[in-house]
């Protein structure tokens, strides 16, 4: 909306508000998709602050956790169904591995 030599202020005023009428609404837009208000407003709730943190850290530990779980037990899975194949070299190996394992796992009594 500039004038053809660029300049703003040869624009008439009703069109400088509409600008920025525009802008200050494409900015209200934005600050309302970041929730900057609901960040400022944890800032002032330490406590809140520190709960949620808590609250994060041990489900991001669970899930850290679970997934392992799952993970290790996948692989010594797998690795049981190729020690049964009797793989003449691989099947030696993933056998000793899994006698190792089960072996540390049946110390680990809780």
């Amino acid at each position: 909306m500039l004038s053809a030599a660029g300049d703003p202020a040869a624009l008439p005023q009703e069109e400088k508000l509409n600008a920025l009428y525009r802008m200050t609404t494409q900015l209200a837009q934005q600050m309302e998709k970041s929730r900057i208000s609901e960040y400022t407003e944890l800032l002032h709730s330490p406590f809140r602050l520190i709960w949620l943190n808590i609250l994060s850290g041990v489900a991001r530990g669970l899930g850290i956790a679970l997934g392992f779980t799952f993970f290790a037990a996948t692989i010594i899975y797998v690795l049981q169904v190729l020690g049964a194949l009797n793989l003449p070299i691989i099947g030696d190996y993933i056998a000793d591995i899994v006698r190792i394992v089960q072996h540390q796992l049946e110390l680990k009594t809780f």
